[in-house]
Order: structure tokens, then sequence, then C-alpha cells
């Protein structure tokens, strides 16, 4: 098994390195579902293939244009079709069936009108998506890369759980499930969000969770939001933590009442995504970095 390891880490010497978590954001590479399809694939290995992607694509690039200007000849129709197979060895389907348009149209029909019209389609948004993986490429060789042989999908669920571990926790109480729901798309990403329908079970949420911040609705048919207030303030770990209430009725009366029962702010509903984003980042506190 040791033999076998330096066997892998030794071929990983020869190729590109890349930032996992910012092919995993790019979603036409779709490297989380290969991973999944592929379990026994190594990052190494994965790398390499984008390696040689990245080695291929200046070619693929110049065929295209090539074609578009109804010049392509049998080593453009090559370079094209390899890239198709290279394509559908990282399981990413992008730009295969635009490639076998190309190649189609070309050799089996003769069209060059067709295939130059297909390679016009193509040419800008192939560039864009090859830049795309140039740049998650790490410049520098990092100094120890223990991952290299690890399976691709065991060291994405590594980055999931850490950034999982890294998010604040945001707790919505709206009885709107259309107002949660716009909370969780557009806080979802940076925050860990979590929503409750029901306020009267507030106090039992928060014997399991700790959240960093509280979004809560004014007005809920139940009990307000005024009233979760001193719940939330039961908790010793809740003496501090910023409130922030969602209402639609921003009036004066509405604000100092808010703010003298202990909340930090508020937000006008229907509200903006960068409104809401702003009042978070203002008030939310980052927890400390742990040893």
């Amino acid at each position: 098994m040791e033999s076998e390891n330096k066997e892998r880490a030794d071929h990983f010497e020869h190729t590109d390195y890349f930032d996992l978590s910012l092919l995993l954001k790019l979603d036409d590479l779709c490297t989380q579902k290969f991973a999944v399809a592929e379990p026994s694939i190594m990052v190494g290995q994965y790398f390499n293939k984008l390696s040689e992607f990245l080695q291929h694509a200046p070619f693929v690039l110049r065929a295209l244009k090539k074609f578009a200007n109804r010049d392509g000849d049998k080593k453009d129709y090559k370079n094209i079709d390899t890239m198709i197979n290279m394509l559908e060895s990282l399981g990413c389907r992008k730009f295969t069936i635009a490639f076998h348009s190309v190649l189609n149209t070309y050799g089996k029909i003769g069209n060059w009108r067709e295939a130059a019209a297909h390679a016009k389609q193509i040419v800008e948004e192939f560039d864009g998506f090859t830049q795309q993986i140039v740049s998650a490429r790490v410049e520098k060789k990092p100094d120890t890369l223990p991952e290299a042989t690890l399976p691709l999908n065991e060291l994405i669920r590594q980055l999931e759980n850490e950034k999982s571990n890294r998010q604040l926790v945001i707790l919505a109480v709206d009885d709107s499930p259309v107002i949660l729901n716009s909370v969780s798309h557009v806080l979802g990403e940076e925050y860990k969000v979590f929503t409750l329908p029901k306020p009267t079970e507030l106090e039992k949420v928060l014997q399991k969770l700790t959240p960093d911040l509280f979004l809560l609705d004014y007005k809920m048919p139940e009990i307000n939001g005024f009233e979760l207030i001193p719940i939330i303030r039961s908790f010793e770990t809740h003496k501090e933590t910023p409130i922030i209430f969602l209402t639609s009725e921003g009036t004066v009366d509405t604000v100092t009442a808010a703010i003298a029962v202990g909340a930090r702010d508020f937000i006008v509903k229907p509200f903006k995504p960068e409104i809401l984003r702003e009042k978070i980042a203002k008030h939310i506190i980052p927890r400390p970095p742990q040893n």
C-alpha cells in the first residue's frame, strides 16, 4: 500500500494543482457529481485530468475559430474529437453535444456553413469555461499534498465539513414560508440558515441549536416577535446574541419598540437581498478562531 501511494504521489508531481473549493463552484464542470460517479478516483488523478484538459484546450479553441472561418482541417477535427473524450472522462457533458454538431455537419454532411455557425456559437463560451478552470489553478506548488492520494469524494466531504463548521448560524422565525424561503436563498451560501415557521417551538429548538443571530418576524398569529425575546434571553448563551426584526411596519414607533426590548435592528418586508445581507454582516459576531 505504501509503495502504491508513493507511486500515485510521484505521478502527482508532474501535474497542475487546483483549489478544489473553487472547482466545486463551477457548475458546468460537475466535480461533485463526478466524484460520486467515480468513487475510486484520487485527487491527484482528477487534477491530472484537468491539467491535460488545459494543455489541450488552446488547440481546441484554435480549431473552433478555424471552423468558424470555414478553414478547419482534419487536424482540427481530431483536436475537437479528443476534447470530447476528455470532457466525457471528466464526467462533464458541457460542450460535447455542440462539439459533435460541429464535427458531424463538417465530417458527415460536409456542410461548412452549418459547421461554422455551430463553432461561432460556442467558441467564446468554451474559452470562458477554460478560463474558469485556469482561475482555480494554484500557481505555486503546495509544500505538502497528503490529500493527493485521497479519494476525490473523501476530500470533498472534508471540505464540506470544514465549511459547515466555519459557517455562522442564523435562525429565522416567521410564519410565512415565502419569507423563510427567501431568507434561506439569500443567506444560504454564506451562513448556515435554520428556519422556524412555528414560533411556539422556539424554546425547544434553542435547547439543541445555538444561533449566532436571530431574525424574528414582528407579527405572528400565535406569538409576536417581542414576546420571543425573553425566551431567547433566558438562555445564558444568548444574553447578547444579535436580534433583528422582520416587519412590514417600518414606523418610528415600531423601530423604537424593537430597540427598547433588545433588538439590534429591523428590516422592512418585502426586503431587498442586498439590504438583508448588509444588516446581517453589520450585526452578526464572528466566532473566535479555534486553537
